[in-house]
């Protein structure tokens, strides 16, 4: 028999000026349960999370915690629950210390008052050291990774006892064997009755970790099921309330002249680093946290420094020293982090697409209106960029769409070398299908992609050939020819520096 829940929602509702976020929806936890949340962005999962922890009010419904019926929630009642949340976006100060940011607001003090920095570091060592996490207590968060942000993230909510934990997209920036790690600690949690609400659009983990999947559409509730009883196919229709077919599209031509070569790149995080990437052609990068896939990226498009070795574009050997020498030479970047690199989140559309264009837009030092209009039709046409108009600020889009505005931005600059660091990060399986199409689109036209991804399916899927990073340096190479093998990519990316490269041929490189 199951348990009884610990926390039910009933015809939960919430509306914005002009929108309904939530209509009516359900939603029930039971103790020890680790229970999924899908939808689209805009199904209503964050607003439906906000009001749990407080953060906002619902307009009507009930919510019952422990057999109760709870009133309004504020972020103090919602803790004094037990109800703890990770949030997408993290919640971190950049100059403090992972054990400052660990024990901020709750710090252990001295008799004396003052704060006791070196306990607050043991005990945020014994915590790393516990889950298995890679980090250092003195390190300033600001010099972490993205995933290691997000595993200090994690690191934070075991600090205070919680009944419930939410966590909102926690493995997108995790490869996957932090993944791994961040599902061993929720199974430990799950054991000593921790109900876990987990929110993802990656499919695959749903059925790895949760036990029930509620799925939301378009602020309303549609469904749950036990994940032992559904698919994969059952799941992404409740999402989009349609069939998708062909999620992965096919390549239908075939790689062209070589573009770009890169021999013996070498700086502070990458060496000897040796590629080439053709026309036609999607080349991904695979690799664990720390493997150099990024750093290679942005020594290429300029942003760090590189201390030897050449860049080759079109068999002439380049000198690119910052990214507008690389945007000059028709390199584009879409970064990892698209809101704090690759986007203008407090301006419009139309300023984020033309901005990086302005002198082939202007003639005399004015703008020309029409073909500025006529840019935008095109590619939020093209692109299929889902907003009110242009001028709708790129802050309240969804993440699929800023991805595209990200990169209608590089199109406009008509770059022929494209490189994409993580393109689906945090965004739907809907809007990853059209960024999937949009990838095999612009390789059929001719343009070079370089694609760095911790997805496994979609490095797989997606690739022409994969490349696999290990601690700054190349550890092999595959080809879609002899077919991707998850289980080698990995056995590649966890290569020790001595060990000589191979292909997926079995030869020695």
């Amino acid at each position: 028999m199951a348990a009884e829940p610990i926390l039910i929602a009933k015809k939960v509702t919430k509306h914005y000026p002009g929108v309904v976020a939530l209509n009516e929806v359900d939603f029930e936890l039971r103790p020890g349960e680790i229970h999924a949340l899908i939808g689209e962005n805009g199904a209503g999962k964050s607003t439906f999370i906000k009001i749990l922890s407080g953060c906002i009010s619902r307009d009507s419904g009930e919510i019952i915690f422990k057999g109760k019926l709870i009133g309004d929630l504020d972020p103090q009642t919602s803790e004094a629950l037990g109800i703890g949340v990770i949030y997408q976006e993290f919640n971190l100060i950049p100059y403090l210390t992972t054990a400052e940011n660990i024990f901020l607001g709750n710090e252990i003090l001295k008799k004396s008052g003052l704060r006791d920095e070196k306990k607050m570091e043991e005990e945020s060592q014994k915590l790393f050291d516990l889950f298995g996490l890679d980090l250092n207590p003195r390190e300033q968060v600001k010099n972490l990774s993205i995933a290691h942000q997000q595993m200090l993230e994690i690191s934070k909510s075991l600090t205070k006892k919680v009944n419930i934990l939410i966590m909102d997209e926690p493995s997108a920036p995790l490869t996957s064997i932090e993944i791994e790690k961040m599902f061993e600690i929720m199974r430990r949690l799950k054991k000593e009755g921790v109900a876990i609400i987990y929110i993802s659009h990656k499919i695959e983990e749903v059925f790895e970790i949760a036990d029930r999947v509620t799925v939301y559409r378009d602020g309303q509730y549609i469904k749950t099921l036990n994940t032992a009883e559904t698919t994969r196919d059952e799941l992404i229709r409740l999402m989009v309330g349609r069939e998708i077919t062909g999620y992965f599209p096919k390549a239908d031509y075939t790689a062209g002249e070589e573009i770009l070569r890169v021999e013996n790149l070498t700086n502070k995080k990458i060496k000897n680093v040796s590629f080439s990437v053709k026309r036609h052609e999607i080349l991904g990068l695979a690799g664990l946290i720390g493997a150099g896939r990024t750093e290679t990226v942005r020594a290429i498009f300029g942003a760090d420094p590189v201390f030897s070795g050449k860049i080759i574009l079109n068999e002439k050997e380049i000198s690119v020293n910052s990214p507008n020498e690389a945007i000059n030479h028709g390199i584009g970047l879409i970064p990892e982090d698209r809101k704090q690199q690759g986007l203008l989140l407090k301006l419009n559309v139309r300023t984020n697409i033309t901005f990086s264009v302005l002198k082939m837009l202007s003639r005399f030092g004015l703008i020309r209106k029409k073909k500025e209009d006529t840019l935008l039709d095109t590619y939020i046409k093209d692109l299929r960029i889902k907003c009110v108009n242009d001028k709708q600020l790129v802050a309240n889009l969804s993440g699929g769409n800023q991805q595209k505005v990200v990169l209608a931005k590089w199109l406009a600059r008509n770059c022929d070398i494209l490189v994409f660091d993580e393109p689906t990060r945090g965004i739907d399986v809907g809007s990853k299908h059209e960024i999937y199409e949009l990838l095999r689109k612009l390789a059929k036209e001719g343009k070079a992609i370089i694609m760095i991804s911790s997805e496994m399916p979609e490095l797989i899927n997606i690739s022409d050939r994969i490349i696999v990073m290990h601690e700054g340096a190349i550890k092999g190479e595959l080809t879609s020819k002899h077919g991707f093998n998850q289980e080698e990519i990995m056995t590649l990316a966890c290569m020790d520096d001595d060990s000589q490269i191979k292909d997926n041929k079995g030869a020695v490189q």
